[in-house]
């Protein structure tokens, strides 16, 4: 009975922690989006994953040059966002023929180079408390 008792607290335990493990988000705002037409898609990378899959995507609209998302339920650890103004609305960014965007964009650090985003220049810790950061384009 003592061994059946015992395995039922840790396994309650281990479930309550994995729980708390991943109930962190992290809130994003671009403050600086030059017009409120179209929308602004932010992506969630780790490093094994930037620029290619992103852990999560979200859309939002833009008002009064600002544009906020939430990425909920994430476990604590390395990430870095990477965002930009999508004006015309058609879910891709676009470039010219030489291949320079024509879109604004922005990632977290808000480093900005004539390249795209690193993950040593967005990345961030998301440790013990919910994070809010500004992006700017």
């Amino acid at each position: 009975m003592k061994t059946l008792v015992s395995f039922l607290v840790i396994a309650i335990l281990t479930l309550t922690n994995g729980l708390i493990a991943q109930n962190k988000t992290i809130t994003a705002t671009v403050v600086n989006v030059t017009s409120d037409s179209g929308k602004v898609n932010f992506a969630l990378y780790n490093k094994t994953n930037f620029m290619k899959f992103p852990i999560k995507s979200k859309t939002s609209k833009i008002i009064n040059g600002k544009s906020t998302i939430v990425f909920e339920n994430l476990e604590e650890g390395e990430y870095a966002i990477v965002c930009y103004h999508d004006k015309n609305d058609n879910d891709k960014m676009d470039f010219s023929a030489a291949r320079m965007p024509l879109e604004d964009y922005g990632s977290s650090n808000n480093v900005m180079a004539f390249a795209p985003p690193s993950y040593e220049n967005a990345k961030f810790m998301l440790a013990d408390k919910n994070l809010s950061l500004n992006i700017k384009f």
